[in-house]
C-alpha cells in the first residue's frame, strides 16, 4: 500500500476507485466499503483509494465540546497498519485544519477527487456526508458525479445481529468492557500500540511485568481498569498474555502486560496488545496477596481459552 501525506504529490492513478472518510477501527462496515473499491477496481482494472483525515476531524471542528473528549479506536499508525492488512491500495491522509473544514462539497469534488485523483468510481457508506458543514450527501454527489464524469455508489447501512456498526458503538463498547463485542464489530481484536519496559512494581513468581507506554496515550481509548486475556503481537510472533489496567484516576491509568510464555522476544520495537476477553473488572494492586490471587484467577481462566 502506498501512503501519501496530503494531496501534492499523489501523481495519477489508474481508473482510480475512491472512498473518502475518518475510518476510525477500520470495522466490518470500513472493510465493506474497501472490499467493494476492490471489486470495481478489479472490473475496471483500477486502483483503489482511501481518503483520510488527521487529526480527527470532531478534534478540529469541536475541540472544546464532543472533540475534546473523544478517544480514538485506533491512532494513525494503527490506522495505516489495519488499512494496509485489507489490501488497499492507495492511502492518502488529509491534515485536517480549520481552513481545510471550510472546503465546499462541490470543490472537494472539482477540485481533489476529479482534477487531482481523477476518480472513475466514488464509493461511500450509509448515511455519509461531507464538506463545509456536512452539506454534501450521497444524492447531492450522484449529482455532481453526473457533472464531472464519475459513478457514485452508497452502501447499505451494515449490521451484526441487527445493531448498527459505527465507530461510536464500538467506542462505547471498549469503553464499557465489552472486549468480545467490539472485536465482533471490528472483525479483529483491538489493540493498543507501544513500547514495553521492564517495570519492578510488581513482583510475581516466575512471570515478569512490562508497563506498555503509549504514545499520544490522551487520545487512545483505554479499556476501563481490570485484567483482560490479551496477545501481543511483534514483526516476530505472537504470544499470549494479561493486560492490567490500573490507576487511580482516568487521567492517570497505566497499562502493564504480564506475558504467559516465552516464545517471542518483547524487548525493542513496537508491540501491538490485542485484546481478546475482560476477565476481572477490579484489581487491589496495592495489596500483594489479593493481586497475587487475582492474577493466578486470572491466568487461570486465560489458559482455557481457546485463542
Amino acid at each position: 500500500m502506498k501512503v501519501f501525506r496530503g494531496f501534492e504529490n499523489v501523481g495519477r492513478f489508474r481508473n482510480p476507485v475512491v472512498t473518502t472518510g475518518s475510518f476510525d477501527g477500520v470495522h466490518i462496515g470500513h472493510k465493506a466499503i474497501i472490499n467493494r473499491l476492490k471489486r470495481h477496481a478489479g472490473i475496471i482494472n483500477g486502483e483503489t483509494v482511501l481518503i483520510t483525515f488527521y487529526p480527527h476531524p470532531r478534534k478540529v471542528l469541536y475541540p472544546e465540546t464532543e472533540g475534546k473528549n473523544l478517544r480514538l479506536i485506533t491512532t494513525l499508525e494503527e490506522k495505516i497498519y489495519l488499512l494496509e492488512k485489507t489490501g488497499l491500495d492507495n492511502l492518502i491522509i488529509i491534515g485536517f485544519t480549520p481552513e481545510f473544514a471550510k472546503t465546499t462539497c462541490e470543490e472537494f469534488v472539482k477540485k481533489y477527487l476529479v482534477e487531482t485523483i481523477g476518480a472513475r468510481i466514488v464509493v461511500v457508506g450509509f448515511n455519509h456526508y461531507f464538506g463545509w458543514h456536512r452539506q454534501g450527501d450521497f444524492r447531492y454527489l450522484k449529482e455532481l458525479g453526473k457533472k464531472y464524469g464519475f459513478e457514485a455508489e452508497e452502501i447499505p447501512e451494515q449490521e451484526i445481529e441487527h445493531e448498527a456498526v459505527s465507530s461510536t458503538r464500538i467506542r462505547k463498547a471498549l469503553s464499557e468492557g465489552y472486549i468480545q463485542r467490539a472485536n465482533a464489530y471490528l472483525e479483529s481484536h483491538y489493540m493498543i500500540t507501544g513500547q514495553l519496559a521492564e517495570t519492578g512494581e510488581f513482583e510475581f513468581t516466575g512471570h515478569k511485568f512490562f508497563r506498555l507506554i503509549v504514545k499520544d496515550k490522551e487520545d487512545k481509548l483505554i479499556p476501563p481498569h481490570g485484567i483482560y486475556a490479551a496477545s501481543i503481537e511483534k514483526d516476530n510472533g505472537k504470544m499470549r498474555g494479561l493486560v492490567i489496567i490500573s490507576g487511580k484516576t482516568e487521567h492517570e491509568t497505566e497499562i502493564f502486560f504480564l506475558p504467559l510464555d516465552d516464545t517471542i522476544n518483547l524487548a525493542g520495537g513496537k508491540n501491538r496488545i490485542l485484546f481478546h476477553k475482560r476477565i476481572a473488572e477490579e484489581i487491589e494492586v496495592a495489596d500483594k496477596d489479593t493481586f497475587t490471587r487475582s492474577v493466578n484467577m486470572a491466568i487461570r481462566e486465560t489458559e482455557d481459552l481457546i485463542y
